[in-house]
């Protein structure tokens, strides 16, 4: 699948993986909100269905609720 480049992607976010709803080569970090590249993205919330830059934004996150 081509990624349209410069925009963000649309995801949804499963336990172990994500799925492309919307074409794009980069998401939004939910706490930082910096540029996470798809294939660097490790971290997301499969519940509130946010991704995140780093393990600690994700725990972050998950201990605000």
């Amino acid at each position: 699948m081509l990624m349209a480049q410069g925009r963000p992607a649309k995801l949804h976010y499963l336990a172990n993986s994500f799925r492309v709803l919307v074409p794009g080569d980069h998401v939004v970090c939910a706490r930082s909100g910096e540029r996470v590249a798809l294939e660097d993205l490790r971290y997301w919330s499969v519940r509130r269905q946010e991704a995140y830059a780093t393990a600690a934004f994700s725990t972050e996150a998950e201990r605000a609720g």
